[in-house]
């Protein structure tokens, strides 16, 4: 059985009251002051703990993460590829001795040196050449490519390990809060101002705040080695992570990034590429037939009539029935290949782009909706519940549920947020963010020496 509070004596309510007074006073000292700032001038907590920013992350995944060594080292494959195919075919020295222990000359009839080059026609070395310059190419824009998606992994993991982070703080306070309310409700219950039921409610809270603080906790290491091994480095200390999840969200308008991805993405200039060097290599292939001519040239002495000769040569081979006919059918067939490539690249950024501004639109939504509507209604209807409370038209469990209201409505608003930034982390690698994002940055030290 419940009672108003107007009929308690004033020694059973008084306390309560005060306690009640000066938690909203606390909560109102907190929305009231400016946001604390994540990161100290010196890269240090308020506590002196070292944190670990974006920046200092990204730098350490240039310098360390193996993907982008390796895509490093193909460029260098694609280099040396093209060197080759430019390379004129060597000269070939040979020596013949024929008619040995002939009777007039036992020493027969020696052809030394017999030099003979091979003239490449048609322009083949410089089609080849071109060809595999196509492929340095593609190999430089895909180390610009994955160095953006290795910004976009670290970018969303970095939000991911930041929103628990967050999530841990305010569980920590939705914990103390059930605390001191089941302690305060079973006081209440040995007045017999409350029920038993009421105490029972409020400690399954209490056990379900605890639970999900528990695992949020533990699911904060296995989050930040996610992080580390986007970065490239296994090993990297763990350390807390500065940034804000309450800074304003990056612009973006579909049109607009639409057109710059189609226009300026790697992939996109890849797959371009892509068709201008199939053409070349068809183009090869149709001049492969031309032959090339072999000429020589040699010495000849003969030792029967002991004179001293020269030989001259000129070979060409006849295409009769080899004419590269597979190979010109093949090379058409990766040209039309490579105009196909163009169009799947095409839609697949097409694609991506519209998930990702679909789900940042969406959680950007969600996020504006608790700012400006569902967080402030909550805490007005704290606010109004406490002063209903203390006018004696409430009972204090009513209080109580208005707050748990605010505290859970915090909890989702950084749900949403960290939603909303992972997104954006998206959209940053595809429209090509160098510096991103500039509202969260701030200032920031290199992780520990390991």
């Amino acid at each position: 059985m419940r009672y108003s509070w107007k009929l308690m004596p004033a020694a059973a309510w008084m306390p309560l009251l005060v306690w009640s007074c000066l938690a909203i006073a606390q909560e109102q000292a907190e929305q009231l002051a400016p946001p604390r700032p994540a990161v100290l001038p010196d890269g240090k907590e308020a506590g002196g703990a070292a944190l670990l920013g974006l920046p200092a992350l990204i730098d350490l995944g240039l310098e360390q993460n193996p993907r982008l060594a390796q895509v490093g080292y193909s460029i260098d494959v694609a280099r040396g590829r093209a060197v080759q195919a430019g390379l004129y075919p060597n000269p070939t020295v040979s020596a013949t001795f024929d008619e040995l222990g002939d009777v007039q000359g036992p020493a027969g009839v020696n052809t030394l040196p017999l030099v003979s080059q091979e003239i490449v026609t048609a322009g083949k070395l410089k089609l080849s050449r071109s060809a595999a310059s196509r492929e340095v190419d593609q190999a430089t824009l895909n180390l610009t490519a994955q160095r953006f998606v290795l910004f976009a992994g670290i970018r969303q993991e970095y939000f991911a390990v930041l929103t628990l982070q967050r999530r841990v703080e305010i569980l920590d306070e939705l914990v103390q809060l059930a605390e001191q309310s089941v302690k305060t409700t079973r006081r209440l219950l040995e007045a017999k101002q409350v029920a038993r039921l009421d105490v029972v409610q409020l400690e399954v809270d209490l056990e379900r705040y605890r639970a999900e603080r528990e695992a949020t906790s533990r699911e904060l290491p296995g989050a930040f080695r996610r992080l580390a091994a986007v970065v490239g480095v296994h090993g990297l200390p763990r350390a807390r992570l500065a940034g804000s999840l309450d800074a304003p969200l990056p612009t973006y308008q579909l049109e607009p990034a639409q057109q710059f991805v189609l226009s300026e993405h790697p992939e996109m200039r890849i797959a371009q590429v892509g068709v201008d060097r199939a053409q070349l290599l068809l183009k090869r292939a149709q001049v492969e037939p031309i032959p090339n001519v072999t000429v020589g040239a040699g010495y000849v002495r003969q030792n029967q009539n002991r004179s001293d000769d020269w030989t001259i040569g000129v070979s060409v081979p006849i295409p009769v029935w080899n004419r590269n006919q597979g190979n010109i059918m093949a090379a058409q067939a990766q040209v039309a290949e490579a105009v196909q490539e163009v169009g799947r690249v095409e839609n697949d950024l097409v694609e991506r782009l519209a998930t990702a501004f679909r789900d940042y639109a969406a959680a950007q939504e969600r996020v504006a909706r608790f700012r400006t509507a569902i967080l402030p209604r909550a805490r007005e209807s704290y606010e109004l519940s406490l002063k209903a409370y203390q006018g004696g038209q409430f009972e204090y469990l009513r209080v109580l549920e208005a707050q748990r209201s605010v505290a859970q409505s915090r909890l989702e608003n950084v749900r949403a947020q960290g939603d909303s930034w992972r997104a954006a982390s998206i959209l940053s690698g595809l429209l090509l963010e160098e510096h991103w994002p500039e509202s969260i940055i701030g200032p920031c030290v290199a992780p520990p020496e390991q």
